[in-house]
């Protein structure tokens, strides 16, 4: 389940480990409020002390926002200095056309720098104006996969294999010329079939573009398209490694030896695969995301399904439950529910429990019937969450939850820029200021705390939306920065407990937990907060920050029973499991959610699915529960 930026960029956050947030992408060219350089509204220039003018407050003023002062003056000219919105939208279409030239040069340089041909570059800006960079790399990508097509047929006719199929699409890109097919390709009937033609000229199976099409939604990039595809086409390689009989063995008989650890050995292998091998045949269905994403049911939704069927082998004790980010590369939840007993995973989204979006997947045994919620019940709406918010909270403004909880929160730089793009108007800002202000608010969650005032979540305010007592996360030599990051990570309490509700019947007198990267301990206060004793909880956990912030909790809630830290899954083999089974009379229920870094829609640097190095993590999660079950069974 498994810092704080607010004194530097943005680039410095830790984007690995957070699902998609329900957001408008934050391209370079959305914002109609963005002041040259990118800058949005921020002040890159100082205002000049001399005012010979009787204007010179309102050029000062304006150049405080990032224009030259002649530009200032000329804009004031041309309006009069008592319209500052016209002034405002004057100044920011000279600044646009007065940059034409040189951002053309900086646009050119920055594809050429990713390995396009500066003559493709130059093309595809023509085409679609310099303003929309998606639809410049979707040309881009076409060009290119136009031009590897035509390698990959001429040496196929020529019995090569062309080691640029072997790569991804992203690695090699070269000049091409235009041809009548690029332009029958570039206007087809429909957005949809220009991508779908876009990615059979890839090279992608048709069955492949069709599913990511509809998996990744109809407004989605061909990079984001293409990522999709290749994750999935890893996992199907990685899957092919395996023989079918050995991909899910269960121990039947009480001779049975403990699991040997070669097959999950074989897996790690996985990591050294090329990114870009492909397989010709088709990938793997995906499960589909459910819209509303609430799972098997959700308090708030009369639509309850209770009763499912599970395999022999899938039904506990021990329980299992197992969580990880919804929107991960296609075929990767196809591949963790094959490895968990073919169990279909439950979608749900946590704003449904609470006023913070979190859209996360479970794949679990555990019975769905007569579940129950935690009360008293946590705040729903941004309002409720923070009632002196509304004195401040503009009518504009139409947010009544927050996105997904980050790792880290927006700096003074962004809040500031806020602030001055607001200072200048009584009423309603314009539209394009209104805009700028939202999305920034939407990225970063930021909420009203004053007159043009805006300010990222405390750390206290975000363990009361995740469900955490207070100062959960408070003291004990814990940075801001370290508060930030492993609640970003954790899971949201609430939702969990609605899960594991259904164990309060089965386990009255406690329950004995397996913890596998506990993080700060989500699962174990939501057993609490249920009214279930914990007896012995076995946690795992690498972060010594988050097993200080589980052993600070256990000791303040007084908890009874015995808790032991373990630093590393990789410590749990089959001899420390018996161990400690022997020892507290077996696991009643294995939890956790393995690292989700290679997972995001967010990290655009190592999605590498599955294989990635922090989420292969999930192959030890089956590991230890194979080795749980068997020697559970073995000592029945």
């Amino acid at each position: 389940m498994d810092g704080n930026i607010s004194d530097g960029d943005a680039d410095n956050i830790d984007w690995d480990t957070e699902d998609e947030l329900e957001i408008n992408n934050y391209d370079i060219s959305c914002s109609g409020a963005s002041l040259p350089h990118g800058e949005g509204f921020l002040g890159a220039a100082e205002a000049s002390s001399a005012a010979d003018s009787p204007n010179s407050k309102v050029i000062d003023h304006f150049v405080g926002m990032g224009f030259s002062k002649e530009m200032a003056a000329n804009a004031i000219e041309k309006n009069g200095m008592e319209n500052t919105n016209l002034i405002l939208e004057t100044l920011l279409q000279d600044s646009a056309s007065s940059l034409a030239s040189s951002s053309s040069s900086k646009l050119t340089n920055h594809f050429v720098g990713m390995g396009f041909s500066e003559a493709m570059v130059v093309k595809a800006i023509q085409e679609n104006g310099e303003g929309n960079t998606d639809a410049i790399v979707e040309t881009l990508l076409t060009y290119s996969a136009l031009e590897k097509s035509a390698l990959v047929q001429k040496n196929a006719d020529s019995g090569d294999r062309s080691s640029d199929y072997e790569r991804s699409f992203l690695d090699d890109f070269s000049d091409i010329d235009s041809s009548s097919e690029t332009e029958e390709m570039m206007n087809p009937d429909s957005d949809e079939e220009r991508k779908l033609l876009s990615l059979t000229k890839m090279g992608y199976s048709e069955a492949e573009a069709s599913i990511a099409i509809e998996r990744c939604g109809p407004d989605s990039s061909i990079a984001e398209l293409t990522d999709f595809i290749c994750a999935a086409q890893m996992a199907k390689v990685a899957d092919a490694l395996f023989p079918p009989e050995e991909k899910k063995p269960f121990c039947n008989d009480s001779n049975h030896k403990k699991r040997q650890n070669s097959n999950y050995d074989l897996l790690k292998r996985k990591k050294q695969m090329k990114h870009g091998e492909r397989l010709l045949n088709e990938v793997d269905d995906a499960f589909h995301l459910p819209n509303p994403m609430i799972g098997f049911g959700v308090p708030s939704e009369s639509s309850q399904i209770t009763h499912r069927k599970l395999s022999e082998a899938a039904i506990g004790p021990p329980y299992f439950y197992f969580e990880n980010v919804a929107l991960a590369p296609k075929g990767v939840w196809s591949t963790m529910s094959r490895f968990l007993y073919d169990l279909e995973p439950e979608f749900v989204d946590s704003k449904y429990f609470c006023a913070a979006a979190r859209k996360r997947g479970y794949i679990h045994n555990l019975p769905i019937e007569n579940r129950f919620p935690l009360v008293p019940f946590p705040p729903h709406t941004i309002q409720e969450a923070f009632p002196l918010s509304r004195k401040w909270w503009p009518s504009w403004d139409t947010r009544t939850k927050l996105n997904c909880i980050l790792t880290g929160i927006a700096s003074a730089k962004v809040t500031d820029s806020i602030r001055k793009a607001l200072e200048d108007y009584d009423d309603e800002p314009p539209l394009s200021v209104q805009k700028f202000v939202l999305d920034q608010c939407r990225k970063w969650n930021l909420v009203w705390v004053g007159r043009h005032k805006v300010a990222p979540l405390e750390p206290d305010e975000i363990e009361m939306l995740l469900g955490f007592p207070k100062n959960h996360t408070r003291g004990g030599g814990i940075s801001r920065s370290d508060r930030y990051k492993s609640l970003g990570n954790s899971f949201q309490v609430d939702t969990v407990a609605y899960h594991l509700s259904v164990l309060n019947d089965i386990y009255p007198d406690g329950i004995n937990l397996l913890s596998l990267f506990s993080g700060i301990g989500g699962a174990e206060v939501a057993l609490h907060r249920l009214g279930i004793p914990l007896k012995n909880v076995v946690s795992v956990e690498k972060s010594e920050v988050n097993r200080n912030i589980v052993r600070s909790w256990w000791e303040q809630t007084n908890q009874k029973g015995t808790l032991v830290d373990i630093p590393d899954v990789q410590e749990l083999n089959g001899d420390r499991l018996e161990q400690l089974m022997n020892a507290f009379g077996g696991f009643d229920l294995v939890v956790g959610g393995s690292p989700c870094n290679n997972l995001t829609g967010s990290n655009r640097y190592h999605r590498d699915g599955l294989e990635g190095k922090e989420s292969s993590l999930f192959f030890d999660y089956c590991r230890i529960l194979d080795l749980v079950k068997c020697i559970t069974t073995r000592n029945q």
